[in-house]
């Protein structure tokens, strides 16, 4: 049986009714906003309205949001955009979709973006679940999850991104023959994420069952990564492939 809450001024249990008893989803993430350096915040400013995903819950059309038809490209969990703006650059041919929730790295990523040029690249700054229900079916060609908070706690394991309702989530918008694409140097995650995505069935593994793929060329290395290596850690690479 459910247990009601109390109201901690007057202790008494709240009412079945009163929106305090229903449980927010459980976020893949907490928001812990650094200082926002001067240009971070003028590119926050002026670059949001421009490159930024329109707020709302409106249906998002990718041709209008870039204003070109090209492959969408998703990457979930930016940081502080190198990744992002370094495959943009490289491929403009493609359209680059990045969504982060941390101010600084967003504006991070928007200052390369208008320093760059980089006309093929967007931002959402909600949770991307939140991103994903209003894209079509299909919309995109390849995601990447590079180096997603392993939450290592076990009782904190229920917060990581890749989960199996996530994952069937992600196959929903990826359209058939689109890739999953995904980094961790923490190795009990690595398993976590290849046991999820192993069962999934919308999804084939690219290398084989139960393996990990090799870094691919196309992944730049960034300094967190970088720093990982230095410490020792093993960095481990996945690539799944949608069904159709």
């Amino acid at each position: 049986m459910a247990i009601r809450p109390r109201d901690n001024a007057s202790d008494n249990f709240l009412p079945m009714t009163d929106p305090r008893n229903f449980h927010r989803p459980i976020r893949s993430f907490v928001k812990r906003e650094g200082r926002l350096t001067v240009g971070q915040r003028r590119a926050l400013d002026a670059g949001l309205p421009l490159f930024g995903l329109p707020p709302g819950a409106a249906p998002v059309d990718p041709v209008q949001l870039f204003g070109r038809a090209a492959p969408v490209h998703l990457e979930i969990g930016f940081g502080n955009g190198a990744a992002l703006a370094a495959m943009a650059a490289a491929h403009p041919e493609n359209n680059y979709l990045g969504v982060e929730v941390h101010s600084p790295g967003v504006g991070a990523l928007l200052q390369r973006v208008m320093a760059e040029a980089l006309s093929n690249a967007r931002v959402a700054t909600t949770d991307v679940t939140e991103v994903l229900v209003r894209l079509p079916p299909g919309a995109l060609a390849r995601v990447y999850i590079f180096f997603p908070d392993p939450w290592p706690k076990k009782r904190h394991h229920k917060r990581r991104l890749v989960q199996p309702d996530f994952v069937q989530a992600l196959a929903r918008v990826l359209q058939p023959g689109g890739l999953l694409c995904l980094a961790t140097d923490w190795e009990d995650y690595a398993r976590h994420m290849l046991e999820v995505l192993s069962d999934a069935p919308e999804f084939d593994n690219t290398v084989g069952a139960a393996v990990y793929a090799a870094r691919p060329t196309a992944r730049p290395l960034t300094r967190f990564e970088t720093r990982g290596l230095r410490l020792g850690h093993a960095v481990r690479d996945l690539c799944f492939q949608r069904r159709g």
